[in-house]
């Protein structure tokens, strides 16, 4: 016979259930929180703490009086009891979760054992959880583990653009209804694209790896194991470093023979990912319209054709994409399918620039200064980062653009480590000393020469591809050719 719980547990039950299933990176999770906790916390971990205390007083006597089991009540409590024993074993099982996820990055190729799986499922199955549900649980919370320490970890920042990214971030792993996820999403999130828009050097990269390592991974029960790698779920491509002629074979992969050098078959990005897993095509605003209907075609059909092969394959994981230039330009000009365009932005996220987030909270400056000093030195130094804070404010202005994002904030800290000081290049040398801008001068130029010259320089200034596309309107290949060319 059904029973029910008594109202107190319920009431705290019920908070609790909307807790587990809100973003953890929301403004509306962080307030239910603090109404979870009996006073004010010291920070996030107390906060969490507080509420598990006073949720396992109630399972712990629910367990000694021999009601501890979802099978025992009826459906809306039986739900609820589900949701909180949930909350209690993922937070439980947490720093378990954390060691295997620690010891996964260090063996990216291995699949690992999970010590604590008999004693999490064997928890889950007595508490009358089904154990089909239970391993799919499993699986969950390893996703959710993934993606809350990629997410919080891999982006650094105090900054509201920063909570609204990871935000953003969360919402694409698990869409905006975890819930809902987990009834029916789990294994169809194939269908949802994300693009990232933001400048050059602002963490595109960073933010897609994070929702490419925090795919599922299926529980496989005869192994006891998990039955991929995270590791090898997420597959970056950079397609400006490709040359047109070998784009298709790096997305699509070739047959022997194919072309000329092509002297065994090759598996492209979209035969490499796992299935559950992600590919992340970068720069995607440079490939060219016949690229983008062969793109199309993974999206809509999920199917795909190796350079030279004549059988079609299947592509089950997501696609993920990014692009620093402005794609309403692109299609204006026609360089962007309308179709793929509607076809690849399901989720649009978009990356904020380093001077909104300064602008917003100072203070991450010195945040983000110091991942990057322990990234150069492999260990932090707060000597360091006072010493490079201190040229930033001496050498730059107080309004500074940052036009180059963090990647430009890194490239300053190591000329303050080379040099002392971070200021930019002097000006240019007046035309009577250099012979571009003397051939300016004189119209001697033709459209092409004034092209290259003005890539040439831009480049010299400001030492990336990237960002001389940026300031021109160009693709990178393009820039990387006139430059090359300019340069003899």
């Amino acid at each position: 016979m059904s029973t029910r719980l008594h109202p107190p547990d319920r009431d705290l039950f019920e908070q609790v259930a909307r807790a587990a299933f809100l973003n953890p990176f929301g403004a509306e999770r962080a307030a239910l929180d603090a109404s979870l906790a009996a006073d004010a916390p010291k920070g996030p971990g107390d906060l969490v703490d507080r509420v598990l205390v006073r949720l396992r007083v109630r399972l712990d006597w629910l367990e000694s009086v021999g009601r501890l089991d979802v099978t025992g009540f009826d459906d809306h409590d039986a739900t609820l009891l589900e949701h909180a024993i949930l909350f209690e074993r993922f937070h439980r099982f947490g720093p378990d979760f954390e060691r295997l996820l620690e010891a996964q990055l260090a063996a990216p190729e291995r699949t690992l054992p999970v010590p604590f799986a008999d004693a999490l499922l064997g928890g889950l199955q007595s508490a009358g959880i089904a154990p089909t549900r239970a391993e799919r649980l499993m699986a969950l919370f390893w996703q959710m583990r993934r993606a809350y320490h990629f997410i919080d970890r891999g982006l650094v920042g105090r900054s509201e653009a920063m909570r609204a990214l990871r935000a953003d971030l969360w919402n694409a792993v698990f869409t905006v209804d975890i819930e809902r996820y987990d009834r029916f999403l789990w294994d169809r999130m194939e269908d949802f694209s994300v693009l990232l828009l933001g400048e050059t050097g602002t963490g595109k990269g960073a933010a897609a790896a994070a929702i490419g390592r925090a795919g599922y991974v299926p529980w496989d029960p005869h192994r006891r194991a998990f039955a991929d790698p995270f590791t090898e779920s997420f597959v970056p491509l950079n397609l400006s470093e490709f040359p047109e002629t070998l784009i298709e074979s790096a997305l699509f992969g070739h047959a022997k023979g194919a072309f000329t050098g092509a002297v065994s078959d090759h598996d492209g990005a979209f035969t490499r990912c796992r299935p559950h897993g992600a590919v992340f095509l970068d720069e995607i605003g440079e490939v060219t319209p016949p690229v983008q209907i062969k793109l199309l075609r993974v999206l809509e059909e999920r199917a795909y054709t190796p350079v030279g092969g004549t059988t079609a394959r299947r592509f089950d994981g997501r696609v993920l994409a990014a692009t620093h230039r402005s794609l309403d330009r692109l299609r204006a000009d026609g360089r962007f399918r309308d179709d793929f365009y509607h076809r690849l932005c399901s989720h649009v996220i978009a990356v904020p620039p380093l001077r909104t987030r300064i602008a917003e909270a100072p203070a991450e400056l010195d945040d983000l200064l110091a991942v990057v000093v322990e990234r150069i030195l492999g260990q932090p130094d707060a000597d360091l980062c006072a010493e490079i804070r201190a040229a930033l404010d001496r050498d730059l202005p107080p309004e500074h653009p940052w036009p180059g994002n963090v990647r430009e904030l890194a490239q300053r800290a190591r000329r303050v480590m080379l040099t002392g000081g971070c200021a930019d290049p002097p000006p240019a040398v007046s035309a009577a000393r250099d012979p571009f801008l003397g051939s300016v001068g004189a119209g001697e130029l033709d459209a092409r020469d004034l092209i290259e010259g003005y890539c040439a320089r831009l480049y010299h200034q400001h030492g990336t591809y990237e960002e001389v596309a940026r300031r021109t309107g160009l693709d990178r290949r393009t820039v990387r050719k006139y430059v090359k060319k300019a340069q003899g």
